[in-house]
């Protein structure tokens, strides 16, 4: 909880919050758009990029080398991000990423 003076500032800090939970599930609602969208749900969904590695490779993509896709790839795609990936779905993809890193791999 962000540090508040008074009960008006509380309020208002938590409806904020309320508002960045509803984008964020509004975004999660939404259909992937592209394959690069696909793996980052398939990464949210899981918490792994072993697993999203393992989906991609099940649809038969290789990486953009011509190897085998990586979890090293899919760890690239959430930190540097793709032209057809929504900002939102990323930014939800990284929050993953470090919830990950704060509690170890539970979610």
């Amino acid at each position: 909880m962000k540090p508040y003076s008074n009960i008006a500032e509380l309020i208002e800090s938590l409806e904020d919050e309320i508002q960045d939970i509803n984008a964020e599930i509004a975004t999660l609602k939404k259909k992937p758009n592209s394959f690069n969208e696909r793996i980052l749900f398939k990464y949210i969904d899981t918490g792994s990029t072993g697993k999203a590695k393992e989906f991609v490779r099940a649809q038969g993509v290789m990486s953009d080398r011509g190897s085998l896709f990586s979890s090293g790839d899919v760890s690239r795609l959430i930190k540097d991000g793709a032209g057809d990936v929504s900002p939102a779905l990323l930014a939800i993809a990284r929050k993953v990423v470090h919830m990950k890193k704060k509690s170890g791999s539970n979610r």
